[in-house]
């Protein structure tokens, strides 16, 4: 039900307007999503940059439903690396892409538009000294998905992956991706998915997170551990202590505006930490979407209502 509502309210105009324009609401709005503009992400990067910050910079926008919007998202991206660059921050950020975004959904035809427009960002990102990560949408577009990143790595080999501990192929996935340098973001994951290709019980999901964070810690590969979960945050640092994995040959990965206090201290015990920075004018839906693919969420925003911490 409350998931119900929630995605209704996603589309709700009105209400957008509401959050929009109140001084309270626009105020959660601006801890939690960069802005709309390249200016705003420039911004909110070098603040990240200047607390010992990495970060990840995400173009709101996704399911993409034609070849002038997938090009529009390409532009954007284009121009954020670039304005990166010329601020001295590819250093500090890459950029995470939707392949939805550009152009995945188009049909038959949607796979080879994605690659391609894929390829020409990850371009870009190499000529500025940064790199990309692909995001991971809902289980049927992750073959897909994984094909594109095979494909890309052969030109761009640092070009980041993502994998969701709640499916239960993913442990699969994890071995064979596991090799020397992949960069392979793990998440829980935050889409509704059903039972009979995911688990669905929380203390489920968080074992299978486990598992599949101590094989990628204890592979060749660059692990990129996305959760806010202190349990898991503690397991990931003993896992890697154990193992012998000096701190910089992984990360900690988190949203703007989550457990920012616990982003610093991480970074200054030393981790690699890195913050998912989402802007552009579809952060409504972004925010909204968020609490509707996993409730719990909703309680995380309307606490940061009350608390900076």
């Amino acid at each position: 039900m409350l998931r119900e509502l929630l995605v209704s309210a996603s589309r709700s105009e009105k209400l957008e307007h509401l959050v929009s324009t109140s001084p309270l609401s626009r105020g959660v709005v601006n801890r939690f999503v960069a802005g709309t503009t390249t200016a705003d992400v420039v911004s909110t990067v070098q603040n990240l940059h200047d607390l010992g910050l990495l970060a990840t910079v995400d173009r709101l926008g996704e399911d993409t439903l034609d070849r002038a919007a997938a090009d529009t998202t390409v532009s954007d991206y284009k121009d954020v690396l670039r304005a990166l660059s010329g601020a001295g921050l590819s250093d500090s950020a890459e950029v995470s892409v939707k392949l939805s975004a550009v152009g995945q959904a188009l049909g038959d035809s949607g796979e080879s538009i994605a690659l391609e427009n894929a390829l020409e960002i990850c371009s870009i990102a190499k000529q500025v000294g940064t790199t990309v990560t692909f995001d991971m949408e809902d289980h049927t577009t992750i073959d897909s998905t994984l094909r594109i990143l095979s494909e890309v790595r052969k030109e761009f080999p640092t070009t980041g992956g993502v994998l969701q501990a709640q499916l239960h192929r993913t442990e699969d996935d994890v071995a064979a991706y596991s090799y020397a340098d992949s960069r392979i973001r793990l998440c829980k994951g935050a889409y509704a998915e059903a039972a009979d290709v995911a688990f669905v019980d929380r203390g489920e999901i968080d074992k299978a997170y486990v598992r599949s964070m101590r094989n990628l810690i204890e592979s060749d590969a660059y692990p990129m551990l996305a959760t806010h979960d202190p349990r898991l945050i503690q397991i990931g640092q003993a896992l890697a202590l154990r193992s012998g994995r000096a701190k910089e040959t992984f990360e900690f990965q988190m949203l703007l505006g989550v457990r920012p206090d616990e982003q610093v201290r991480l970074a200054e015990l030393g981790h690699k930490v890195r913050v998912y920075v989402p802007y552009g004018d579809q952060w409504y839906p972004y925010l909204m979407r968020r609490m509707a693919e996993k409730p719990s969420n909703l309680s995380l925003f309307l606490r940061s209502l009350v608390s900076k911490s």
